[in-house]
């Protein structure tokens, strides 16, 4: 399965009411949270992957030596790593896909 970075997930953390999550998954809140669980490792090891293959970019083995002055000040690696830093918890993205019917459980 495939998860796509929804930019609607809140950043911040919120209070989801847990006869909504009961209601959503058809399940009791612990088989819920379980679930949730394995589908927010899923989205961080996405997330990891691809973060990783976007560093590789940035290495310096992989660039010729023209470019290693480049690698010490480069402004998209940095742009790179704050636009990860500021994505929502994994946990996050996937009870609001939950709660947006993105995924049935």
């Amino acid at each position: 399965m495939n998860f796509l970075i929804d930019i609607n997930v809140p950043i911040n953390t919120e209070t989801i009411d847990r006869i909504q999550l009961e209601k959503k998954s058809g399940k009791n809140i612990y088989e819920t949270i379980c679930i949730l669980e394995k589908i927010s490792q899923k989205i961080f090891n996405q997330i990891k992957e691809d973060l990783y293959a976007k560093l590789d970019e940035f290495n310096p083995m992989n660039m010729n030596k023209n470019n290693l002055e480049e690698t010490f000040e480069n402004k998209e690696q940095i742009e790179l790593s704050r636009f990860y830093e500021k994505l929502p918890k994994s946990t996050s993205i996937s009870i609001q896909y939950l709660l947006n019917g993105k995924i049935q459980i």
